[in-house]
């Protein structure tokens, strides 16, 4: 078994997100699956300083700001997940965000609500706004992020769900999103001691 599955095996959270996101309130704000992945940030709960930071840090990675000390919230071997990649180094996760500046030409993350939190976990809603360099608007898509940590404090695993779906990891599309992990890294030239 692979570096990466046993990581995926042990540290991926697939959160009910019904159950996580569900706007009881107005229901009418509930997309088509019945979730509500808008943060309503006057609703997230508090969390402690260190999960602060990482929220932050993480944020701040989201918005084309790709720095060393940033990315040292994630542990050497890490995974992010998303629609697009699947990584499972630190270096290559480094690669995801070194490449925004090239792609984007803004992502600015609008707003956010973390809905839970436990020593090892730290699950919130986004919405984040991409302006790509090649066209000349914005679109700004809300995702659930979820973050397993490590015994360290580490992110082990950074799950992005965008617009209310869940990707798996088979067939076709993880062969898309692995060769883009595995090969970002050779475009966007993040630090090797990453």
């Amino acid at each position: 078994m692979s570096t990466g599955q046993e990581l995926q095996d042990k540290y991926e959270v697939r959160p009910d997100t019904q159950k996580a996101t569900h706007n009881n309130e107005d229901p009418s704000q509930n997309a088509k699956t019945g979730v509500d992945y808008e943060p309503q940030p006057e609703k997230s709960i508090n969390v402690s300083a260190e999960h602060e930071r990482i929220v932050q840090c993480i944020a701040k990675l989201y918005s084309g700001s790709a720095n060393e000390e940033d990315m040292r919230v994630y542990a050497e071997k890490a995974i992010y997940d998303d629609p697009w990649s699947y990584c499972d180094t630190r270096y290559k996760i480094a690669g995801q965000w070194y490449g925004i500046p090239k792609i984007m030409a803004s992502s600015k993350t609008l707003k956010t609500e973390i809905i839970q939190d436990t020593p090892t976990t730290i699950i919130y809603k986004q919405q984040q706004e991409y302006t790509p360099r090649i066209l000349n608007f914005s679109k700004p898509v809300n995702s659930l992020i979820s973050l397993t940590l490590d015994e360290n404090g580490k992110v082990k695993y950074h799950k992005d769900q965008w617009n209310e779906k869940d990707y798996n990891h088979e067939g076709l599309g993880k062969v898309m999103k692995t060769l883009n992990g595995d090969h970002l890294t050779k475009i966007t030239r993040p630090p090797e001691d990453l």
